[in-house]
């Protein structure tokens, strides 16, 4: 199920940003990008993501920002002082002009970065910080999903009453199928014998039973509605992480009965109704992997 959802805030001269954003998948993948010094993070975000979602394939990214410059500077006079030693000592060798201050002052390590210490408190409070800032985008981040769901709960049912009336279709013309294969037996048969004696009625009725055993469809069809059902009652109830799964496999059987349907067919009209009824099946399928 995709989403996207983002947390921003800011503490002790820094801002941050939580981004969220989910995609499909059939279990619960997580990836973080998380600067450097902020690792430890990672087993808070894991355990938030995993209270509130059960599938997809999930990105956690948090970007870090000062809003004012925390970073020191101090000048590193022992350094300095073997640098005018050195100068001094070319100078007493070789005739040239004194070098510049910013040429010193760029040397490495003259004048040296001092970052600020953060002590075991601030550390603490900037962490607590960060982690209410991420529960809150994945609060926001399982409301959005939960919004798709509503969408798709109502996609997903439209294709349910779709495959329901197929079924019933199918039904109709099946129990309309014994007279007309009855009249097109015994026309194949009068074809091959021609002039031939008549076949008897009780051979005729024997092989009339064989082709509407072969080609009966009533098994498929229960089986195919007692799926719908269960696709059905598996939207109303709220099963997170159990719901996706349960519909991509009644999925995986409703393709089963039509794939049996259409070969059992024997006919143009129930060929279409079984084509027909795969698509709608292929369908749900592909809205199904966004479930939960």
């Amino acid at each position: 199920m995709t989403g996207f959802a983002r947390a921003t805030g800011q503490l002790d001269g820094l801002a941050w940003a939580w981004e969220v954003k989910s995609v499909n998948g059939r279990a619960l993948d997580l990836r973080f990008r998380l600067p450097p010094g902020f690792d430890a993070l990672e087993a808070a975000a894991r355990q938030a993501l995993g209270a509130k979602l059960k599938r997809g394939s999930v990105t956690c990214a948090l970007q870090i920002s000062e809003t004012q410059s925390r970073v020191s500077y101090r000048l590193n006079e022992a350094l300095l002082d073997q640098v005018n030693g050195i100068i001094g000592r070319v100078a007493e060798k070789i005739e040239t002009a004194a070098p510049r201050l910013d040429g010193i002052l760029g040397l490495r390590g003259v004048i040296e970065v001092v970052e600020p210490e953060v002590d075991e408190a601030a550390r603490e409070a900037r962490e607590a910080a960060l982690t209410q800032g991420l529960k809150a985008a994945v609060e926001r981040l399982a409301e959005n999903r939960a919004a798709e769901g509503k969408h798709l709960e109502a996609i997903l049912t439209g294709l349910l009453d779709d495959m329901a009336a197929l079924a019933a279709e199918a039904r109709r013309v099946a129990a309309a199928r014994p007279d007309a294969w009855r009249t097109r037996l015994e026309e194949q048969v009068a074809a091959v014998l021609d002039k031939a004696p008549a076949v008897s009625e009780e051979r005729l009725t024997q092989e009339l039973a064989l082709i509407i055993a072969r080609g009966d469809i009533r098994e498929e069809l229960d089986r195919l509605a007692a799926h719908l059902a269960a696709a059905r009652a598996a939207i109303a109830k709220e099963d997170p992480g159990g719901t996706g799964r349960r519909l991509d496999f009644l999925a995986q059987e409703l393709n089963r009965e039509a794939n049996t349907l259409c070969s059992k067919s024997g006919d143009a009209e129930l060929t279409r109704i079984g084509l027909d009824l795969k698509l709608a099946i292929d369908r749900f399928r592909e809205q199904a992997a966004n479930v939960e």
